[in-house]
């Protein structure tokens, strides 16, 4: 096929999965991640996605992974259901280019440089935003691709208990209970959580190169257990003083298939506190304080004998100031300073590290026309100073109808494995750094809700790996990408769907240039479909990938793959409902990782109270 033919194909699917999309997001959404400041999306010069938590439950998702997956230029590599290890892959960057906030506090772990996304418990988080593009200009290292802020679930208003009870296959067992409320002054918001499954053997693996996988045999079933927690709470103290405190914590144990010298089960620990004071010091004068911790603690063991600990504690706090200059102009000056530390069983040459910065951003409105300007000065303890920036430009053709262009500059900190780990690390490593580029078109005619955005980034100094297998900046990467996404309401129903394409290319200069940069799909689309029938309410869902690789030399082909999801609620009596969820209903066997198994046909039944308006 030629590259126009290409086009036209993709023209054609992009049209087709307009047709059928449907508004996940209403022009008053709002988000506070893309300038740290609350703004609604269609006023937001980036590109943005909302999961709320009516979203959450309307799709029955149990797990973190699962509310985020079909968002636009969002992939994942899992390594065998659920609670095993997961990466994101945002925008085809690298799993540890995404930054992650939980509440505004940085989360993940200091040795490896991701996220635990599938420790947190989703049910204490009320919603998740997604923010697609570089953020470093207002965040700092790791937004290379975009960044991911979570929200713990809000109290206020009457008091209101909530409960659900949940079990499906592989004797899986869900269970949640929390209390919220609050009165003219304060609110609160207490949550626990327990989900535990037995799983199936998540990986078939040979027990020896090049194997892959996990490297060994053993076809056993790979449990998983979690237990969560959350409370939240927030006082105001006065017309112009208010105090909020929020605490999450996720903790259970993971087995999976490995050796003596990895281990097979983790005990696991991950949690975040936090807190911020906020003060209307003048009428055109908002400034906050912010601080909190968060950790990543592993304890690991082979056939239950202690193998290693590896505990990372990240220490934040933050000082910003919102100046409204005019009803159209908003400036922003802040401060941040991180504070990363390392302990465990394994000795590393340095074992903590702290960062300041300090930032600013500029948003203006002229006519038609909307301006975001950003930059950002980070001095690390490791790897000296570091600037970047952004521009957003954005033109209202019509009240419906907005084109945007972005330019914005990243970068990515060294891991302290990367750095120190004993007989690997490479102290010498310097910062990962990028820039993008993105143009977009937005609008709204009728009932149909649609958004097209492209972009390329270029990525410098990736670290790889030399020829005795030290990391070295030697790697650079190309990414190019299309993310279509439309929503309307036809006879009923609810419609949504979204196409992303991707050109994730290798530009390192060896043998794999030009290659596909590992684990990143070239095509993903996802539909939805939902509609309230009497006390019925019906979904499907419907999502699919393109083949991928698993290797750098492009060898080790995973197959494309297409899921269908169905689901249903019926409302027992007031408050009262019962959930149901058929996954891969057509039972496809496929791998997002080479090896590791993606679950097959499994479903999930639930009971949930939750009273409204009250």
């Amino acid at each position: 096929m030629t590259h126009a033919g290409k086009l036209g194909r993709l023209a054609g699917l992009s049209l087709f999965a307009a047709s059928l999309q449907a508004a996940e997001e209403t022009p008053l959404t709002i988000n506070i991640t893309a300038g740290r400041t609350p703004q609604s999306n269609v006023d937001t010069l980036a590109s943005v996605t909302v999961i709320d938590r009516a979203q959450i439950e309307r799709r029955q998702a149990s797990s973190v992974q699962e509310a985020l997956r079909g968002v636009p230029g969002l992939g994942f590599s899992n390594n065998g259901g659920l609670g095993k290890s997961t990466s994101v892959f945002l925008r085809g960057t690298e799993s540890d280019h995404v930054l992650v906030l939980i509440d505004g506090i940085r989360v993940g772990s200091a040795t490896l440089g991701t996220a635990s996304f599938q420790d947190i418990p989703i049910d204490q988080v009320e919603r998740i935003e997604v923010v697609r593009g570089p953020r470093s200009s207002l965040y700092g290292a790791d937004a290379v691709g975009g960044v991911i802020q979570i929200f713990t679930r809000k109290g206020g208003g009457a008091l209101t208990p909530r409960l659900s009870l949940g079990g499906g296959s592989h004797a899986t067992q869900d269970y949640s209970a929390g209390l919220s409320g609050g009165g003219d002054r304060g609110w609160f918001n207490v949550g626990a959580s327990h989900l535990e499954t037995q799983g199936f053997n998540s990986c078939d693996g040979l027990p020896f190169p090049p194997g892959g996988g996990c490297f060994v045999s053993e076809p056993d079933h790979d449990g998983y257990r979690n237990t969560g927690a959350s409370l939240r709470a927030g006082y105001k103290l006065s017309d112009t003083l208010d105090l909020e405190g929020h605490y999450l914590r996720g903790e259970g144990d993971n087995e999976y298939d490995g050796s003596v010298f990895s281990g097979n089960s983790t005990d696991f620990v991950q949690d975040v506190a936090g807190a911020r004071l906020n003060w209307q010091a003048l009428s055109f004068w908002r400034m906050s304080l912010s601080g909190g911790r968060s950790r990543d603690l592993s304890d690991n063991f082979y056939n239950g004998t202690f193998n290693s600990a590896f505990d990372t504690e990240r220490r934040s706090a933050s000082w910003q100031n919102d100046f409204a200059l005019s009803a159209q102009q908003r400036l922003t000056l802040g401060a941040d300073w991180l504070d990363d530390r390392v302990d465990g069983t394994t000795a590393f040459l340095v074992d903590s590290r702290d960062n300041a910065a300090g930032f600013g951003q500029y948003q203006g409105r002229f006519g038609e026309h909307d301006i975001t300007l950003a930059a950002r000065r980070d001095d690390n303890q490791q790897f000296g100073g570091h600037t970047t920036g952004s521009v957003a430009w954005g033109y209202r053709f019509s009240p419906t109808l907005r084109a945007m262009a972005a330019w914005g500059s990243a970068f990515k900190a060294p891991t302290f494995n990367e750095l120190y780990f004993p007989f690997f690390g490479n102290p010498n490593l310097k910062p990962e750094e990028s820039d993008s580029f993105e143009l977009g078109l937005t609008g709204e005619h009728a009932a149909l809700a649609w958004s097209v955005n492209a972009y390329q980034t270029k990525i410098d100094r990736l670290i790889g790996f030399d020829a005795s297998f030290n990391p070295v900046n030697i790697d650079k990467a190309r990414i190019r990408g299309l993310e279509l996404v439309a929503s309307t309401r036809l006879a009923g129903w609810d419609l949504a769907g979204n196409l992303s394409t991707l050109d994730p290319e290798n530009r390192g200069h060896d043998a794999n240039r030009g290659n596909q940069l590992p684990r990143r799909a070239k095509l993903m689309a996802r539909l939805d479909a939902d509609r309230a029938v009497g006390a019925w309410r019906l979904g499907t869902s419907l999502y699919g990938e393109s083949r991928r690789y698993d290797d750098l030399a492009n060898t080790q082909s995973l197959g494309g793959y297409v899921t269908l999801d169905l689901r249903a609620a019926y409302a027992l009596r007031r408050d009262w409902s019962l959930e149901g969820k058929l996954a891969n209903l057509l039972d496809k066997n496929y791998q997002t990782a080479r090896l590791f198994n993606e679950d097959g046909r499994n479903a999930m039944f639930t009971v949930r109270y939750a009273p409204a308006g009250r």
